[in-house]
């Protein structure tokens, strides 16, 4: 096994639980939470200073409490024209997490499509503060669950590790809020079914999964193309994923799901939706057992079968080369093809009127899907992707990596 920085990561953390490693010699000073803002005077003085602690609110003697008290923080002041109850037509939004994604991608993206974004929410809250300044959110926060409840917010957006995704959203829908989660939606059937019997008890209220890729451009161009064919279709997506570390969280199946749930539902979803039929059978096939792979589900061919005849194959491998373009579909039917290359460029042969599609820079259509689900809570329509194709992608997926075992 390679030492990555995650294992000595670790590794530090193991000897310092036991003792070996006693990091008290590098304190030199100490702060209560309370007088943080000196810790931070510190820093920017002259003064020497190695390690700065800050103490936090802890029980009797020396007992660590099993919760810290949440802690928000405002980082402005309320808008005058914000009601103390979010309108239902104007997108009022909770962010659940802030890492990388979601702090350069989601919450810009979902504030250029008109919403407004009043918490964000994050385990230390530094990133919170980080980020809520940049969205001009009036709050952050380390609790989810009072951000979730605030009769202010309307709708719920999930951006967390793949094992808490089911139970932001539980937590949302119960709350009576609108729900934009990242994918995965969840990674057992048994979440799944939780999330469903609740949908159904909730009705009125969006989930809608990030599956941003059925909205980009040159697929919706695709779509259009194909809706007037009326012979089955073979659908051949080609994924040159990258390799990851078998350490890393989103190959644990307990945590991220595996990268077949957490990263190829994208690909179901999108042959889902251009064949516009149920998916009636699916199969995968990894790579065999060798002593050079750890991990073997991410080198697989997965297969599906669809009610109308039409059949995919998503080729999801981490062991091409990374000058390889990433996402490769093509498309047969009918004495015609379709080839969409990394999502740049569209090339049709045998389509009347119809030959390229050509964009300047890469397009997954992220900002189309975050516009199309704040425009369903402004106007109280339907979710932007049915819901039964989400229960339904989100199933087969779970499935297709529970068979690679």
């Amino acid at each position: 096994m390679r030492w990555t920085e995650q294992r000595n990561f670790e590794a530090a953390l193991d000897l310092m639980a036991s003792g070996a490693l006693d990091l008290r010699p590098l304190v030199s000073h100490r702060f209560d939470i309370d007088e943080a803002a000196k810790a931070y005077d510190l820093l920017a003085s002259n003064e020497p200073s190695l390690g700065i602690l800050i103490r936090y609110p802890s029980g009797q003697g020396d007992e660590v409490p099993e919760r810290l008290a949440a802690r928000v923080v405002r980082l402005a002041d309320a808008r005058p024209e914000q009601p103390a109850r979010a309108a239902p037509a104007e997108p009022a939004l909770a962010v659940i997490g802030a890492g990388n994604y979601a702090g350069r991608v989601l919450i810009p993206g979902l504030r250029k499509a008109g919403a407004t974004v009043r918490t964000v929410v994050s385990g230390s809250g530094v990133t919170a503060v980080h980020h809520g300044r940049r969205a001009e959110a009036e709050f952050a926060a380390t609790d989810a669950q009072a951000a979730i409840d605030d009769p202010a917010v309307n709708a719920v957006v999930v951006a967390t590790r793949h094992d808490s995704h089911a139970r932001y959203v539980l937590t949302a829908l119960r709350a009576g809020k609108h729900v934009f989660v990242e994918k995965p939606l969840c990674l057992t059937l048994d979440e799944l079914a939780e999330i469903e019997a609740q949908l159904a008890a909730s009705p009125g209220l969006l989930l809608m999964v990030g599956f941003n890729r059925r909205f980009a451009p040159q697929v919706r161009k695709a779509k259009s193309l194909l809706a007037g064919v009326a012979e089955p279709k073979s659908f051949v997506m080609t994924v040159n994923a990258g390799a990851i570390p078998p350490d890393h969280w989103t190959q644990d199946r307990e945590v991220g799901g595996g990268r077949i749930v957490g990263e190829a539902c994208h690909f179901v979803d999108l042959l889902r939706h251009l064949a516009g039929a149920p998916i009636v059978r699916h199969s995968a096939l990894a790579l065999g057992r060798h002593p050079s792979l750890a991990v073997r589900s991410d080198k697989s061919t997965l297969t599906l079968e669809f009610a109308d005849g039409s059949v995919g194959t998503v080729h999801y491998l981490a062991n091409g080369h990374k000058g390889f373009p990433k996402e490769r579909l093509e498309v047969f039917c009918a004495g015609r093809v379709l080839q969409l290359d990394n999502f740049r460029r569209l090339r049709g042969w045998g389509w009347p009127g119809f030959s390229r599609m050509n964009l300047w820079r890469q397009d997954k259509g992220v900002a189309q899907c975050l516009e199309a689900f704040v425009d369903a809570i402004r106007d109280g329509g339907p979710g932007p992707i049915p819901l039964e194709e989400t229960l339904e992608v989100s199933r087969v997926s779970i499935e297709l990596e529970a068979s690679l075992v």
